[in-house]
């Protein structure tokens, strides 16, 4: 039974949410491939590529840095370490350009933040590299709708229940929305707390899940993050 009468607490994930971040690493990963053309397929690339990712987790954590030095470390393992400086310093450009892009806000987020924020507590609740998050929020202008900011090392259940612990924010007073069913949604209701998907076009392999996670779950998936005013009218 999905009910948001109790709801004081709405969390916002950041990235591919409220703004367009995706997109940015799959051009990257093209790139990268075309790089490393020379010593493997793209199929290939792209396949280590994710593993060398999902093996840094735990090091790196995840945003652009973590994905550059995975980048670096790949290209270093495919080509036998004959990569050369050249292609090391190309690599490098192509973190710094994702580190650079203009912060595109998706379609009515500011629209429901400016509704919700006269009603309701907001925090944004995201994960990646601290200086980058802060720095996309800040272009983004949509800092001042935020009651409070959260750059987590990752979405697990606990990390969720320490942070609603910390704000004195009870699970049932808490909705979380974001584009992850994996990250934003299953472990907000695995607690006890409210969750509202809102997909993007584009995701992650590592965020993707199987249909058997999501059988059981109540929560609401909606097309557009305006629908979010429909649901809590």
């Amino acid at each position: 039974m999905v009910d948001y009468e109790n709801i004081k607490v709405i969390g916002f994930d950041a990235d591919d949410t409220l703004w367009v971040n995706e997109t940015y690493f799959r051009d990257a990963e093209a790139e990268f491939s075309k790089l490393l053309s020379k010593y493997e397929t793209p199929n290939k690339i792209d396949q280590e590529l994710f593993k060398m990712e999902i093996g840094n987790l735990g090091l790196y954590g995840y945003g652009v840095k973590a994905f550059t030095l995975s980048m670096v470390e790949c290209a270093l393992d495919l080509s036998n370490k004959n990569v050369s400086p050249k292609t090391i310093e190309a690599i490098l450009n192509i973190g710094k350009t994702m580190l650079n892009q203009p912060v595109e806000v998706l379609d009515g987020v500011e629209e429901v933040l400016e509704v919700l924020s006269t009603k309701y507590r907001l925090i944004l609740a995201t994960k990646g590299d601290l200086l980058d998050q802060e720095r996309k929020l800040e272009r983004s202008k949509l800092s001042p709708y935020f009651h409070h900011i959260e750059v987590l090392s990752d979405k697990k259940e606990n990390n969720y229940s320490k942070l609603l612990k910390h704000l004195k924010v009870d699970p049932s007073e808490f909705l979380m929305i974001g584009n992850s069913l994996k990250s934003d949604v299953l472990p907000l209701v695995n607690i006890g707390a409210q969750a509202i998907h809102v997909p993007f076009h584009t995701t992650w392999a590592h965020e993707e899940v199987e249909e058997k996670e999501k059988n059981g779950k109540s929560y609401h998936t909606i097309e557009n993050i305006r629908d979010v005013l429909k649901l809590l009218k």
